[in-house]
């Protein structure tokens, strides 16, 4: 028998008479019989369907005495005008075609014909009751799998008949039912949901545990590996679905989980646990952890599949936390102690799978975080320890060993941890804690050694060189300096360091890329804000402008025809922006003075008020010899400039006489002879010392005489001879560490006023807080010399201890 067989109803069947009575008993026996055919699946046309349906429409709508609504009748409001309304047929079946419209005098509205039902109400219930007993005796001994076929056999057919039962009393539904729930009356239920109703009362609640027992059967097979039929498994959750109707609220047919909860999910997920406790306990003795955590992945991604196979939906959820519950949390500290083993060994495949399993757990991550943190600041140690001291002098050494340790944990949070910012926060505190605290650090007893060596990085970089990289693989090497620049704490000693070089580069001019030292600036700038680069940019600028200047210069040169026996070139540098220290006087050669002095008039004409203060320190020049075997282009430093001109004068000077002629200091005079000698453009004589070419700087006295090496040779016709000197770079890095300590006093000082201006009182720790809140973006000050600057102050006058308090201060406006 069709459903849509049944209800494919499109004709109208008319008929019309007065309204009569009709016995109850008059159509019973014909309904029951459709009845007991529908019950049966028997084979029904749709004539017989309609006759069905024209059975409870004709005894719905017939006259019965006045009755009270709870006899099931009720008096029309026509009163006895009632029997001689005409009345058409039945109409139809719901869903099956649109009813005509209807006048005034229709027996069936509710101004015409009573409405009655309850006695075939009872009857129908009776009838359902009897059935599922006589069904019941057929299946109360069976078990299992036997059991299981019977139930959701006879079930789908139960609810495939109570639907159609649903369909003949559409109209006891729509008006009988519908009014007597309206009116408050209990127990009253639609015809599909009595059936429910009689099937959870009469057969559910007999059947139910040998039922449940033999679906958690199955279901255990089915995770020992066993093919199970899951039709039967879901037919029973269909039905225990199905019965949880709720009986309060059959307009809106509501469905509630009550049956499927309390009769299936609690023991489903009682079970579930007891098996997963058992099976993973029994998994873990006899395997190693990397094999429990595929074998806890495999099976959570099996009960989430059961889910979507025959379980409800709202079961997911549950079930999910109970599995998790069992396999992760319970074993959470095992899974621990494999995760510092899995770091050791680099198994990226099987951190993740850990990753992907403990995160399911509330909270269930922050030790491996923790674990992660410590793990990598003590690869990053080890590997600036196997560096030995050979790092503290190999900026390129040090910063790539900084890198290779980021690269490689950088990559891991990335591909194992899901970038998870948890773990991407422990990288970063990992890489502070061994970037700026390490064997070569604290061996130099400072911090501040990191970001002197990231600078000195960066100058190899962006120096011209034979060995300079790729504009784009240099733009990335940037980046990754960048990376390391992000942890340096004490960001204003890389700022004094970076700084120095960046002008040499550019006074030199021995950047290898305009483009770079800009591109390196805007991402200093993006990290530190505009303060931070300003310094930098004018640079820049100041280098722009000299261009125009010397332009200028030559101009005037040409048009007043003065000879021009020199190349001449100047750059004007203006001294708030750059790191210079102005250099001692000494006597400028005789060759130089007059396009000096040209060059001081051309600037003072064009700008009043201003003064030059020569750096010869920073100013280089190019020699034509012509006093050996070949013609060489030495390119030398002021100071050595001034010294081998003097032997245009004379082959052979001692050191006091040099002194005396260039007014050079002795012991930076004794440092240029000294380069000069190792140049083998000069050698000592051995009238007063029995020393050799390779004199030593503190053996090169007053009385120790060089003369000029006429044997001189060179492979090559340009010669540089301006090399740094040691001591000059040793007083240089010691000046910059002493500058850098004056400005943080003044930075210090400065943010102490800020705050006291805005707090006006505040106690001593509160307002040391605020000052590292302040300045961590720079550096990390010291306790002890904020304390110093916070004295200097109340000695300035800007701040006062306050009276009666030992510990707090007052702004001074």
């Amino acid at each position: 028998m069709s459903l849509n067989r049944v209800m494919s109803y499109k004709g109208g069947h008319h008929s019309s008479g007065v309204m009569k009575q009709i016995d109850l008993d008059q159509i019973w026996g014909d309904l029951k019989e459709g009845i007991e055919q529908i019950y049966m699946r028997e084979n029904m046309h749709k004539s017989r369907y309609i006759q069905l349906y024209t059975h409870v429409y004709n005894y719905c709508t017939s006259v019965h005495q006045p009755q009270t609504s709870g006899s099931g009748g009720r008096q029309s409001s026509g009163g006895g005008a009632a029997a001689s309304n005409v009345v058409m047929g039945p109409p139809p079946p719901p869903g099956t075609f649109k009813a005509p419209k209807l006048g005034p005098k229709i027996g069936y509205t509710t101004g015409g014909a009573q409405l009655v039902g309850l006695e075939l109400y009872k009857r129908l219930r009776e009838y359902l009751r009897s059935y599922l007993i006589v069904l019941l005796k057929d299946c109360l001994d069976l078990m299992d799998e036997d059991v299981l076929k019977f139930y959701t056999k006879q079930w789908e057919e139960y609810q495939f008949s109570s639907k159609v039962l649903n369909g003949v009393c559409a109209y006891l539904n729509r008006h009988w039912v519908r009014r007597e729930c309206e009116e408050g009356r209990k127990g009253i239920l639609e015809i599909y949901q009595l059936a429910l109703a009689n099937w959870r009362d009469n057969l559910f609640t007999k059947l139910n545990k040998q039922v449940t027992n033999a679906v958690l059967k199955l279901i255990e097979r089915e995770r020992n590996g066993e093919t199970v039929n899951t039709r039967l498994i879901s037919g029973v959750i269909n039905c225990y679905v199905e019965l949880g109707m709720d009986e309060e609220d059959t307009g809106n047919k509501r469905l509630s989980l009550a049956v499927y909860t309390h009769s299936f999910e609690r023991l489903f997920l009682e079970d579930t646990e007891r098996f997963y406790t058992r099976e993973s306990t029994e998994f873990l003795r006899q395997n190693p952890v990397t094999e429990y955590m595929k074998k806890a992945e495999q099976r959570l991604a099996e009960e989430n599949r059961r889910v979507q196979v025959y379980l409800h939906k709202e079961t997911e959820l549950r079930l999910a936390r109970t599995c998790e519950r069992v396999l992760i949390q319970k074993h959470l500290e095992m899974f621990h102690a494999e995760f510092q083993y899995l770091l050791d060994a680099d198994k990226e495949e099987d951190l993740g799978r850990m990753y992907n399993l403990v995160a399911r757990i509330n909270n269930g991550l922050c030790e491996l975080r923790n674990l992660l943190e410590v793990h990598i600041a003590q690869q990053g140690h080890t590997a600036i320890d196997k560096c030995g001291e050979a790092a503290a002098d190999d900026p390129k050494l040090y910063v790539s060993t900084i890198l290779e340790v980021h690269k490689k944990y950088h990559a891991l949070v990335l591909s194992a941890f899901n970038n998870d910012s948890g773990f991407v926060a422990a990288l970063d505190k990992a890489c502070g804690k061994f970037i700026n605290s390490n064997t070569v650090t604290k061996n130099a007893g400072s911090s501040s050694k990191s970001p002197e060596l990231l600078a000195k990085f960066c100058d190899l970089l962006l120096k011209k060189s034979s060995k300079n990289p790729e504009e784009a693989e240099l733009e990335e090497t940037l980046n990754r300096v960048m990376v390391v620049f992000k942890y340096i704490e004490d960001k204003d000693v890389f700022q004094k360091f970076y700084s120095k070089m960046l002008a040499k580069r550019l006074v030199q001019h021995m950047s290898a890329s305009d483009d770079a030292e800009a591109s390196m600036i805007s991402k200093l700038k993006q990290a530190c804000g505009f303060e931070y680069t300003s310094k930098l940019q004018r640079m820049f600028q100041d280098v722009g402008v000299s261009k125009d200047l010397n332009e200028q210069f030559r101009k005037k040169l040409a048009d007043s025809n003065e000879p021009t026996d020199i190349d001449f070139s100047i750059q004007v540098l203006s001294s708030g922006s750059w790191p210079f220290q102005q250099a001692f006087t000494f006597s400028l050669p005789t060759e130089l003075e007059r396009s000096v002095h040209r060059f001081t008039a051309f600037y003072s004409g064009r700008h009043s008020g201003r003064k030059l203060n020569w750096l010869y320190n920073m100013s280089k020049g190019e020699l034509l010899t012509n006093c050996f075997r070949n013609r060489y282009t030495l390119q030398a430093s002021t100071y050595q400039m001034a010294v081998l001109l003097q032997f245009n004068i004379s082959d052979t000077w001692n050191l006091q006489q040099l002194g005396e002629s260039t007014q050079i200091k002795h012991d930076y005079l004794a440092q240029v002879v000294h380069v000069l000698l190792k140049a083998k453009l000069l050698c000592s004589c051995a009238s007063d010392t029995d020393a050799d070419d390779d004199t030593a700087i503190n053996d090169l006295l007053p009385t120790s005489v060089v003369t000029l090496y006429t044997a001189y040779k060179n492979k090559k016709l340009r010669v540089n001879i301006n090399v740094p000197m040691k001591a000059e770079l040793k007083l240089e890095q010691e000046t910059t560490h002493k500058h850098i300590e004056e400005d943080r006093k003044l930075l210090i000082q400065a943010a102490v006023v800020r705050i006291m201006k805005m707090r006006k009182v505040l106690k001593h720790q509160q307002l040391v807080a605020e000052v590292l809140n302040q300045l961590s973006t720079r550096f990390k000050p010291r306790v002890h010399v904020i304390k110093k600057c916070i004295d200097i102050l109340i000695e300035k006058e800007y701040l006062e201890r306050t009276e009666g308090e030992k510990d707090a201060y007052s702004y001074l406006a």
